[in-house]
Order: C-alpha cells, then structure tokens, then sequence
C-alpha cells in the first residue's frame, strides 16, 4: 500500500476513535430519502410522513419535542411545540445543538475547534420496524420503546451517527434518540437568570436534563402512533449519556416517565450549585467553565474590561437585569469562546446542578442508598479497558507523530494506568451505585462488564493491545450494526463471532426493554443474567467473544477506598511518582478523590511530585 495511503487510514483511525469516545463513530447521515405514504402517523401533534430504511423498516428523522429554545427561551426549561395539521416529512436529521465542532464530528463541515450546530436543536427520530397504517401495533400488541441518549461529554454530539433501525427490527422495539442542549447552552446557572416569579424549572439550570424530561413526555403522548407501548419506555445511553440516564433516575421531574433504565458507561454525579455560579478564586469557589467565570470572559472579550480585575470590578457594577440582559444577548460563538478545545472537542463545564427541584441537592450516592430516586430495573456496566482510547491519543506513555499514535513506549505504565483508570471507572459507574439501590429495590438490578477486545491489527498497529475493550467500542454491539466498522476497528476474519456476540447483546438489550430483566435474551436462549446478588453470589455478567471467555458471571467488584488501598501498596509501581501519576488521573477523571486530597494524601507524599491533578 502506498504510504499517502497508510497514512491517511491511519489519521481516519484517529479521527474515528475521537468520536468514538464522544459516543459512536460517525457514518454518513441518511439523506436523499423519498417520503412513505405508508409511514404517515396522525400525532396528536399533526401528521408526520417517514421513509422506508434502505436496510429496513420505517424512520422519521427531524420531529420537533419543544419549541425551538432560541431568543427569549434560552436558559428557560423547553416548551412543548404548537400543533401543526399539515402534514411534517420527517426525513432529516435536526441541527446539532451547539458544540465546538470536532473531528469528522460536524456535518455541515466546520472545521475542528469552530463553533457548529444551532441553539435551534431540539428534535428527535424514531426508527421502527415496518408496518402499514392499518397495521400499526395497538394494545398489548405494542412493542418495547428504547430512547437513546448520546454521548460527548453532554458538551459535544448529536444523534446522527445512531441508527436504530437494526436495533428496532431485530430487537422488535422502538428506538428514539434525542438531542438535548450541551455545555453552556445545557446547564447555566446564575442568580440573574433566576429574578423573582421565575418558575422552578426555568430557575433550575438544567435545561439539558429538562429536555430530555421533555422528549420523555413526547414519547408518553405520541409513541403509541408509532405502535410503541408508552408504559414500557427503557432510557439508556453511553458515557456522559449514561450519566444522564442516572441523572433522569435521580430526578423527580422524570418521575413516571420511565420504566427502566440502562447505563453505558454513564457514572454519577451531580454539581453544587456554588460550584456552578462562583468564580474560582471566590471565598466558596466555583469550578471552571462556571457561570461567573463565563461572565468574566465575556466581559474581558468584549472590551468591557482589559483584565480580569476589571471585569470583577465591572460586574460588581453590573445589576441583576443588566448583567441578565447580557448574558441573554451574547452569541452563541461567543459563550463557546470562552473555553479551549479539549479532547474531541468536549469542554468542562458544571452539569447536573444540584437545583433541589430538578436535580436534588446533597450526594446522590446517598439519595440511592436512602432510595430517593426513581425505582425501576436499571441496568448498569462498563468496559474493561475504558481509558485506553483517550490514553492511545494523550497518555506520555504513548509515542505519537503528529497526533498519530506509533507504539506503546511504556508499556508497563501505560497497563497500571489503563487497569486503575478502567477500575476507577467501574467503582464510580456500576458497583457502588449498583450496592446501594440492591438493598432499596431488590433483585431488579444488572451489571456487566464489556471485555471484548479483538480489533486485530492496523498496520503497524495492535488494537486488540492498544485500544482492547475501550471507551464507547461497545455501541455499535447493542445497535447491531458492526459493518460501520469493518475496515477500521474490526478484524474481518472475526466476524461471525464478533456478529455473534453483538446478537446476544442486542437480544439481552431489548429483553430488558421488554420485560424489565434480561434473563436469558429476547428468544430464551443465552446464558442466564443474574441480579445483582446482595451476598456472596454473582454481582454482574462479563460479555466476550465465545473464544475469548465467553459470556459468564463474576463477583469481582470495586470500590474506591479499596482501590486508593490497592494503588498504595502496588508492587508494579517503582516509586512513589508512578503512583501519584495514577492518583492524579482520578482527579482528572473521575471523582475518587479531590485535588486538595491528592495534595494531602498518604501522607503529603504526592505533594513532593509536582503532577498538576487539576482537570
């Protein structure tokens, strides 16, 4: 193969495991569809017409929630949209909501670290399998609804690279997905946004936890158009999309709008509202990316001040009408200015705001424990390898030209931290969670881990050694769709087993959405999935090739007190710095400890390393 042409595989694996890690690789959108008369569905909303799936069964893209949340209606909780009677063809994605674009992460092109999308981005799709108008499942007959949150760090993605078709014919279900306003446009709290008489939701600050509550109440009114049972909706999504799938689980505004509930590598979490409004160098400090540190950027960018001492002194001018009439008249570019691409374009931003009214105040962990959530079967895992793909693109311990990773330099250091990061990862996101609804709600919890990791080699490359089981690389198992893929990540000669372990996953997936366990999948046939055991038996069940381990049961779990005692007495780390360099990711990463624990820990040994920990 000619080298250009190396290379250029090489920057499109790149490129691909970028968006991977926001949540699924990016295929060409469906276009040049021609509308159905025989998917046209009378909403109560107004008549909506389709398209018949080149693959299979029928999709309606592009279909409105809420009024679009652009000029006055920015930073407010969405509203249901006006009732049409014409006929809507439904046949185009919506807009990306805004987001910094990212590679091969903008379909309208806009080059990476550039503003893309619209503030007008509030729409969902439904892929289904095919029926006639007069055939449209009704009653008990009513299939299954799975809506698809996505992921990017609920600061970049959008819906267009899930395809539910496959999903929704073979699973014999429903798939909606959803786009939710992101970053600053998502969750923006402050005291101006908030004057007096201004609803709980619109004070809330957690437009983006809002919209998903909205589209929630679309399905309920209008899925049984669709021939989907409104009273057996199953919310699932991946990485910061499985966060929210927590976050909707902890909220009272999604009370009933649910029936069950599916975590991909989702963790939990929530933010102290101070965290979210204050400065970061203010007496009770907030967290970057907070709404105060937006305010001064805005004014430091404008010209208003020429340094961040002078946009302090200008807010203290500012009153709360003036300083809320700015923030409501700033562009869109001008909000994603204030931040620095990070990795794939995602930013950090506060999220999940503990408002008490729509996200509940104090520590979730203990709101499960104490069983003040939403009680429904809830499914919870992730990958066993789930840091390596962004360590395969930032880690020191990878040697890389031009972004382009060449080889493993350090590979005992790259393992301990991969191994402890993916650890750290599971305490957050399955185990612990997972040990305090058990006792709440009984035998109607699952975990699993993902261990699949047969990519095969790229050239030069050894996935299966550099990538394995990472970050998000279980998506296209539950969609059913490996054929994105093929060329890139998945070894050809695999594919009937690797087409063998995504039918069973697709099969546990659905009998879940179905029936609220999955058992032994959709037709009976697979190795039976235990609930979470509340003693000593199975915690959750390991998903693998057949050759590779197989589909089986484990009790190994995590928790992250233990997990701070392992990393102390570690015999794979040479000396104290290689431990605090793993301590540190769990600051960046994750929410084990803080950063002030890091300074103080073990002793004030990793005070003596100067490894910066903050995000």
């Amino acid at each position: 193969m000619p080298n250009r042409s190396r290379l250029l595989r090489t920057v499109l694996l790149a490129s691909l495991a970028c968006v991977v890690a926001c949540g699924g690789g990016r295929v060409e959108p469906l276009a040049g569809e021609v509308a159905d008369p025989a998917t046209r569905r009378d909403l109560a909303g107004g008549p909506v017409i389709g398209f018949a799936h080149p693959e299979g069964g029928h999709a309606w893209l592009g279909i409105p929630f809420a009024q679009p949340p652009v000029g006055d209606l920015r930073w407010r909780a969405p509203r249901a949209p006006e009732p049409v009677t014409a006929p809507r063809e439904a046949l185009d994605f919506g807009s990306p909501c805004m987001q910094i674009a990212s590679p091969l992460g903008a379909r309208d092109g806009t080059p990476s670290g550039e503003p893309t999308g619209s503030e007008d981005c509030l729409y969902l799709n439904v892929f289904a399998p095919a029926f006639t108008p007069d055939a449209v499942p009704t009653g008990d007959a009513r299939l299954p609804v799975m809506v698809w949150i996505h992921g990017g760090g609920n600061s970049i993605g959008d819906a267009s690279p899930y395809d539910g078709s496959t999903l929704a014919i073979q699973g014999g279900v429903i798939v909606v997905t959803v786009h939710y306003r992101l970053g600053f446009f998502g969750w923006f709290s402050h005291s101006a946004l908030r004057p007096e008489g201004t609803s709980l939701d619109d004070a809330s600050g957690n437009y983006g936890t809002l919209d998903l509550v909205r589209a929630l109440e679309w399905v309920r009114d209008e899925i049984a158009f669709f021939g989907g049972d409104p009273d057996r909706v199953t919310i699932f999504g991946e990485s910061a999309g499985g966060s929210d799938v927590y976050s909707l689980l902890l909220s009272p505004r999604a009370a009933g709008l649910f029936h069950r509930g599916i975590a991909q590598s989702g963790s939990v979490r929530s933010t102290p509202r101070s965290e979210a409004e204050h400065a970061v160098d203010a007496a009770e400090p907030g967290a970057p990316g907070s709404s105060g540190e937006v305010l001064l950027s805005l004014l430091q960018a404008d010209g208003t001040a020429s340094d961040r001492g002078g946009a302090k002194q200008a807010v203290a001018g500012m009153s709360a009408d003036a300083v809320e009439t700015y923030l409501r008249g700033q562009p869109a570019e001008a909000l994603l200015a204030t931040v620095g691409e990070g990795f794939g374009g995602m930013y950090r931003a506060p999220e999940i705001i503990r408002d008490g009214h729509v996200v509940l105040t104090g520590d979730p962990m203990e709101h499960l424990a104490a069983g003040r959530y939403n009680r429904v079967p809830f499914m919870s895992g992730t990958n066993r390898d789930e840091q390596k793909l962004f360590m395969l693109f930032g880690s020191e311990h990878v040697s890389r030209m031009l972004g382009i990773p060449l080889r493993i330099r350090e590979p005992r250091l790259y393992d301990l931290h991969a191994e402890y990061g993916a650890k750290d990862w599971k305490a957050r996101a399955v185990d612990e969670p997972l040990a305090r609804m058990r006792p709440v709600q009984g035998p109607t919890v699952f975990g699993y881990r993902w261990d699949w990791d047969d990519e095969g080699r790229l050239l030069w490359l050894d996935l299966g050694r550099m990538l394995g089981a990472a970050h998000a690389l279980e998506i296209p198992f539950v969609f059913g769709r490996l054929g994105l893929f093929t060329d890139l990540i998945f070894d050809e000669d695999r594919r009937e087993l690797d087409q063998e372990l995504s039918d069973a996953m697709v099969s546990y997936w659905t009998s879940f959405a179905a029936t609220g366990d999955p058992g032994r999948g959709r037709d009976d046939s697979l190795p039976s999935w235990p609930a979470w055991s509340a003693g000593e038996g199975p915690k959750y069940l390991v998903l693998d090739s057949a050759d590779d381990g197989g589909i089986h049961t484990s009790t190994d779990t995590v928790e992250s007190a233990g997990l701070l005692d392992a990393l102390a007495t570690d015999p794979r780390f040479e000396n104290p710095g290689e431990r605090c360099a793993v301590l540190a990711d769990f600051v960046r990463f994750g929410a084990t400890l803080s950063a002030e624990r890091y300074r103080t820990g073990w002793d004030g040994l990793c005070a003596a390393h100067p490894i910066d920990p903050a995000p």
